[in-house]
């Protein structure tokens, strides 16, 4: 019997286009280490000339360049990855890395095709925001347009999206239903402290900075919210020092109801 476990391996492709790999993907990596698509094809053993194919084919198939390159030949020529670049490696990897988890799940012994498939959906949906939090309904309130839906987070937090009605109909929510509550990192306010006092934001969720990476502009903030919850801020710099927001320190994470996208696992 084979014990070794079983790997997915994603690739992309448009129509009439080449398809991409993880091996293109490595190059890419390759060659936001080394700055050159020379120094990367020696390292993933390809040819210059393959390497420099690959990366026009990588251009080509996305909106915006992927790698900013000047031909140089197999000795020189400088390469930068883009923003685009780094953010495909990323995504690319952590959607490799979902399927061969609900991979995992059906070699388990899981026979019910859809358990699989929940387990990639609650896998990859992590991937597609920065807040992605799975909760409970507990209530819904009807009104006569939109419809307040409260939702369990943990045993100490609990978050209110505003949606439509015709949302929570067609969504079919109800207490106990299952859903993921997104929300962007650029909606998310942060409040020194655990009390902010009088503020409209309905959803307060106190806990402690986890992290705090800085930029040229602004900071994120990741806020520890236990039980292995957590959620991200991406505020000013300065901001981020008028508050004294560092690892460890206590603060709210604020934002509005209407800012919470509801989606079904």
């Amino acid at each position: 019997m084979n014990e070794q476990p079983l790997i997915a391996a994603l690739s992309l492709q448009r129509a009439g286009a080449p398809r991409v790999g993880g091996d293109r993907i490595r190059l890419l990596e390759a060659i936001a280490r080394h700055g050159t698509i020379a120094a990367a094809a020696r390292e993933v053993g390809l040819s210059y000339k393959t390497a420099w194919d690959a990366v026009g084919t990588l251009n080509n198939l996305f909106e915006q360049p992927l790698v900013e390159a000047a031909p140089g030949g197999r000795t020189g020529g400088n390469a930068r990855v883009t923003e685009a670049g780094r953010a495909l490696i990323a995504g690319f990897d952590l959607l490799e890395g979902a399927l061969t988890k609900a991979l995992s799940v059906l070699e388990g012994g899981v026979t019910a095709p859809e358990k699989a498939l929940n387990t990639l959906w609650s896998l990859t949906m992590r991937t597609s925001n920065r807040n992605t939090l799975r909760c409970t309904v507990t209530r819904v309130t009807p009104g006569a347009v939109n419809a307040e839906v409260e939702l369990a987070l943990t045993d100490g937090h609990s978050l209110t999206a505003v949606i439509t009605e015709r949302s929570v109909r067609d969504m079919g929510l109800a207490p106990g239903v299952e859903v993921f509550a997104l929300i962007k990192a650029s909606f998310v306010m942060l409040a020194a402290g655990g009390d902010p006092g009088r503020i409209s934001a309905c959803n307060r969720l106190t806990g402690i900075v986890a992290a705090r990476t800085d930029g040229p502009v602004n900071s994120e903030i990741i806020l520890d919210l236990g039980n292995c919850k957590s959620i991200t801020a991406v505020i000013t710099h300065t901001s981020a020092d008028a508050l004294g927001l560092a690892p460890g320190v206590p603060a709210t994470a604020l934002f509005k109801a209407s800012h919470v996208i509801l989606a079904m696992p």
